[in-house]
């Protein structure tokens, strides 16, 4: 079945390049909070709500007016889907998937989509509009055969590092069916545990740099406001931050997709992270090992290749009840790693008795569900199928 998918890849600018796209990152972020700036003050002064239709109207009008006539320097495009962009945000928060949406900042990640119209795509080779010259992109890996980009997004993070996201349409083909399942507990001690008695291990990348970014920082907090020296030392603490998300990233995208390929079906707890990171002294660690990102790894993944991803309820009590007999205990304090049931006297592993209940409810949820839905579906515990996320570009 063919579906959009993203292609990322490192991309590095000429000189020429750069300033060209720096100035368009500054034209896509005034845009985007002069129309934030538009939406919020026409609801809250006016009581009126501006769409898509009336921003790139007044975004028209805008260009012609006096002090702000450099925004026809760059593409015209980038500009349009920065009002997009607004409005994507807006739906999400209307939708309760997002927080009201908050101004682009000049130091934090600078991006720009183009759509067909504004780049010119020939022979490998792509050149964007007010450009004379293609990029130079590195390519780790090739583009589908006779795939045509649709749009690209350039992105510069906070390390100075420029990629190229290049949407195309992909034929994607679902992997055999296999017979086997398995349940994942998620953790701190252990990032996850699984009911086939497999522990994978937590890296702490954070944790492991915690020091060096530490020592960046303190650094970084003594150079003189606007002087050159502040620049590199805000650009070393970047770095630090990017090689954190890097290997996280990395890590979480290899173990998915292992998991992915060996099971049909996947059963996993739905954590309420947002609320979990509110926790005095574990904060730090669950945002350290990306629950929330791995688990919409799975999701999409799922969705791709002909898997089932079964959400279980975050209140079900996967610790505390016995695999064998289910007996229920009245409490279970967290630094309990192993107990004995009083029940039928069988000796637990806290974190593998959870992943074994955990796949046992999953495929509980699956079986009633029957045949109805088509394969790569994800499911809550009571059945409902959910939409997979897709990945950011």
């Amino acid at each position: 079945m063919k579906q959009k998918r993203a292609f990322k890849y490192r991309i590095y600018p000429t000189p020429e390049q750069q300033h060209m796209l720096a100035r368009t990152f500054g034209c896509c972020r005034f845009v985007y909070n002069w129309a934030l700036r538009q939406k919020t003050d026409a609801y809250y002064n006016k009581q009126q709500r501006l769409y898509y239709k009336d921003l790139s109207t007044m975004l028209t009008e805008l260009k012609k007016q006096e002090g702000t006539t450099w925004l026809n320097d760059v593409s015209s495009v980038p500009l349009q889907q920065a009002l997009r962009h607004l409005d994507k945000a807006f739906l999400n928060f209307f939708e309760g998937r997002a927080k009201y949406p908050t101004s682009h900042k000049k130091r934090n990640k600078q991006s720009a989509t183009y759509t067909c119209s504004a780049f010119t795509w020939k022979d490998g080779h792509l050149t964007l509009a007010k450009m004379s010259d293609p990029l130079e992109i590195r390519w780790s890996r090739p583009l589908p055969d006779g795939a045509t980009p649709s749009s690209v997004t350039i992105t510069k993070d906070c390390a100075n590092r420029y990629f190229i996201s290049i949407l195309v349409e992909d034929e994607i083909e679902h992997v055999p069916s296999i017979e086997t399942s398995i349940g994942a507990d998620l953790g701190l001690k252990s990032f996850v545990v699984l009911s086939t008695g497999e522990v994978v291990g937590n890296p702490k990348f954070f944790h492991k740099d915690e020091k060096n970014l530490a020592k960046a920082q303190r650094r970084h907090a003594r150079k003189k406001k606007g002087s050159k020296n502040r620049d590199k030392a805000r650009l070393k603490v970047a770095r630090i931050h990017a090689r954190i998300a890097d290997r996280r990233r990395d890590f979480l995208h290899k173990l998915s997709t292992r998991l992915i390929r060996e099971n049909q079906t996947i059963c996993v707890e739905s954590l309420q992270v947002k609320n979990m990171v509110k926790h005095p002294t574990l904060s730090k660690a669950i945002s350290d090992v990306g629950w929330s990102e791995f688990v919409a790894q799975l999701e999409y993944k799922a969705d791709w290749y002909g898997r089932d991803l079964v959400k279980i309820d975050k209140w079900y009590p996967s610790s505390k009840r016995c695999f064998e007999c289910g007996h229920l205990l009245d409490s279970l304090a967290l630094d309990v790693r192993q107990w004995t049931c009083p029940a039928c006297a069988v000796h637990h592993d806290r974190d593998i008795n959870a992943a074994k209940n955990i796949r046992s409810v999953g495929l509980t949820v699956l079986n009633a569900c029957g045949e109805a839905v088509r394969p790569g579906r994800v499911l809550s515990r009571s059945g409902k199928t959910q939409r997979s996320r897709k990945p950011s570009r």
